[in-house]
């Protein structure tokens, strides 16, 4: 499954180049509570077509009602400059729209976006690049620029600039049980997954579609696959032959999430190994982590994957979690083994 943003703008293009009208609604500004962050992004075709959100779905059926309608006294256009549209400012009008208790939400709406410029930046994510997308509310004339570094989106009395970038990656090191169910939560977390893995005898019972699937060495991999800020890099194998070497090619990136699965003393272990034999020191380690996931009780596959999704998600979009949620500090309280320590199942 790729990213939203990308599947929104693959679909809009297509109706364009197919003649057809729309409408492409972002996400400008929110007071209190909203619930759809700045920056969403939603398609609207002429006949009442839907891709992305801007909203959970009140607002949308409102877009929806205003441009397939005409003659209503509130009708969009099909054409023009970009306008903007608000939404939750009364209680009631919150109520109507189904957003959360004083909860306002401005969208802009631009009518017809150019289809060879969608074509372009499409293209260009399609390619890897990052790129800023810049808007004059004067006449929606559009401009793409590549951009240095993922960025809020900017709007001012003259443009909008939004920031596209392709889809989150996450590369899996070993193909067994754990990657799986890791695997499938990354697919519908909206990240592309290759899986890697020499080993014939786990890449055979791979069941999981969507993710593809390398057989090369893991260090060869995660060169070949060149991480980006973008990109996590997750290792599950326990063997340090398959292991080590990937890890350490990947801190040579800009991965925002590197690290293996482990108990605290294996993890540990890994450490000193590297320090010993590979030439690495604390600070060049510092970004690898272990024990990875959060704690939440964790003891079957599908719930230590839980735990690790929900930790490469929180580093994802920023947040640093609480002390008491660290797996290596909740077990030092307890005195009880790491998520996946003491598994018998197939990594």
């Amino acid at each position: 499954m790729e990213n939203l943003d990308v599947t929104v703008l693959r679909a809009l293009r297509d109706w364009r180049l197919a003649g057809r009208q729309a409408v492409l609604a972002t996400v400008v500004r929110t007071w209190g509570s909203s619930p759809r962050p700045v920056g969403s992004i939603m398609a609207l075709r002429d006949d009442g077509a839907v891709v992305g959100s801007v909203s959970g779905g009140c607002i949308e059926d409102d877009l929806i009602a205003r441009y397939t309608q005409p003659g209503a006294a509130d009708a969009l256009p099909h054409g023009g400059p970009p306008q903007f549209a608000k939404y939750g400012v009364t209680a009631d009008e919150a109520h109507r729209f189904g957003l959360p208790c004083g909860g306002t939400l401005e969208v802009l709406l631009e009518f017809n976006p150019d289809a060879a410029s969608l074509q372009a930046l499409v293209q260009a994510l399609d390619a890897g690049r990052l790129m800023h997308r810049r808007v004059l509310l004067a006449d929606g004339s559009v401009q793409l620029k590549p951009a240095a570094a993922p960025a809020e989106l900017i709007l001012d009395d003259q443009a909008l600039i939004n920031t596209f970038g392709p889809e989150y990656r996450m590369l899996i090191i070993g193909a067994g049980q754990m990657s799986e169910y890791l695997a499938t939560m990354a697919l519908f977390s909206g990240f592309a997954v290759t899986v890697c893995d020499p080993r014939e005898e786990y890449r055979s019972s791979w069941s999981v579609p969507g993710a593809q699937v390398a057989a090369t060495m893991p260090d060869d991999t995660v060169a070949l696959f060149r991480p980006d800020a973008r990109t996590c890099v997750i290792a599950l194998t326990h063997d340090p032959k398959l292991d080590d070497l990937a890890l350490l090619q990947a801190l040579e990136t800009p991965a925002f999430y590197i690290g293996a699965i482990g108990s605290r003393r294996n993890n540990e272990a890994r450490r000193q190994r590297m320090i010993e034999h590979l030439g690495q020191t604390e600070h060049s380690l510092a970004r690898l982590r272990g024990p990875i996931g959060i704690y939440i009780g964790s003891k079957t596959p599908p719930e230590i994957a839980v735990s690790i999704m929900a930790e490469v998600l929180a580093v994802k979009n920023g947040v640093t979690l609480p002390r008491d949620l660290d797996v290596a500090h909740v077990k030092d309280q307890q005195g009880l083994a790491s998520p996946g320590s003491a598994c018998q199942v197939r990594p």
